[in-house]
């Protein structure tokens, strides 16, 4: 009787963490000098177009091509194609702005939130990308709720991202484990290198 209590429980559990975000790490907050607290601030602060520039024609064909591709592959976590588009729209622009590729900010959100804007994690990380709540303190205006809007949530996520990059002179994992709160570990970069391969 026991053993098929334990079996329950174990099944239970599996299925719960089936539907849970990947949450965040114990990410903790950093010093930032003043020079990179302005950037950053300044980086998160400015204005939210709906579609970047495009070079050319060609620019702007291959962007809706990416877009139409990108949407099948998002049905299964966001049936609504209208949020799908914006979605993607705001993941092509901030991307492009921070000089991430679109496929690494695609599978930070695959495995951070499974596409959920309202994903909160056990840590207090919030959103599509899970920031944690202190970065709208030191480099935003102290909303924190604002986090829960997809956009702006993008918009930190990719600022936030980059700056780690930029720390780890551009290794990928361990940026990303940076991001995760889990420096000197490799899981959660890899699964994220995984995810991304998907958005290609």
């Amino acid at each position: 009787m026991r053993a098929r209590v334990r079996v329950l429980l174990l099944v239970c559990g599996l299925c719960l963490a089936m539907n849970q975000p990947a949450y965040a790490g114990s990410q903790a907050e950093e010093k930032l000098s003043d020079s990179v607290r302005v950037l950053l601030r300044q980086a998160v602060q400015a204005g939210l177009p709906n579609l970047r520039p495009f070079a050319s024609r060609e620019d702007e064909s291959r962007f809706y091509r990416w877009r139409d591709v990108m949407g099948q592959r998002l049905q299964r976590y966001i049936p609504a194609a209208l949020e799908r588009e914006t979605l993607l729209n705001a993941v092509d622009y901030e991307a492009h702005r921070a000089g991430l590729e679109p496929a690494l900010v695609l599978g930070v959100m695959e495995v951070e939130s499974r596409f959920k804007p309202t994903a909160h994690s056990h840590a207090g990380a919030i959103g599509l990308m899970q920031v944690m709540p202190f970065w709208a303190h030191s480099i935003g205006d102290g909303h924190v709720t604002r986090l829960y809007h997809a956009r702006v949530n993008i918009r930190y996520g990719s600022v936030i991202l980059r700056h780690y990059l930029d720390r780890e002179n551009g290794d990928v994992v361990r940026a990303l484990a940076r991001y995760n709160g889990s420096l000197g570990q490799t899981t959660y970069a890899y699964s994220v290198l995984r995810a991304s391969h998907k958005y290609k």
